[in-house]
């Protein structure tokens, strides 16, 4: 039971790669029937759904590994940030493209203030607004992988549900970037 969650950040990690694959055909035309674009809705889905299960069953069952730590913000990020760089890939559109850099910005520029911080003893703690900010995300993504597949689904929602996302994204970068400038300060 211990091995599980890392098995399924493993499993994310692994979907999200065949997901921005898929959307890059995409992109390049060569779905002509739209299966590519079904698999990538699906990959992106039960890789989103791992992501909650995987920690879930980590603290449930206390198989918090230092791999799994290391293994469950990576595959976070590549599941974000592959399924936006593959979305812009698959032609999703220029209304699409600021909110987009702005979430790519954000988890670059957030990683790169824990990797400062680590270097000098400083953790940044996950934030509860960071943690809806990812479940925002992948729904707000999802929603647009699933444009044109879920026929209920009103044009319009999915972008303001990325912008939506792009925006807690943006507030908690600034949060982590605060957080971090405090406790800089602190350090000798």
């Amino acid at each position: 039971m211990k091995a599980l969650p890392n098995i399924l950040s493993i499993v994310r990690i692994a979907l999200t790669l065949a997901m921005f694959a898929a959307l890059v055909a995409v992109g390049a035309g060569r779905d002509p029937d739209g299966g590519l674009m079904h698999f990538a809705f699906w990959a992106f889905v039960i890789a989103a759904v791992t992501d909650f299960l995987d920690g879930w069953l980590a603290r449930r069952y206390d198989a918090v590994t230092v791999w799994g730590t290391i293994l469950d913000p990576i595959g976070d990020k590549i599941l974000v940030c592959g399924a936006v760089v593959g979305l812009m890939a698959s032609g999703a559109g220029p209304a699409f493209a600021l909110p987009a850099g702005l979430i790519l910005f954000r988890e670059f520029a957030v990683s790169a203030l824990r990797e400062v911080g680590a270097a000098r003893g400083l953790k940044l703690p996950v934030t509860g607004l960071a943690k809806w900010k990812t479940a925002v995300q992948l729904v707000a993504l999802a929603s647009m992988l699933g444009v044109g597949l879920v026929p209920a689904l009103p044009p319009l929602l999915p972008l303001t549900l990325v912008w939506v996302a792009a925006l807690l994204t943006v507030w908690t970068g600034i949060e982590y970037l605060l957080q971090t400038r405090r406790g800089l300060a602190r350090l000798p």
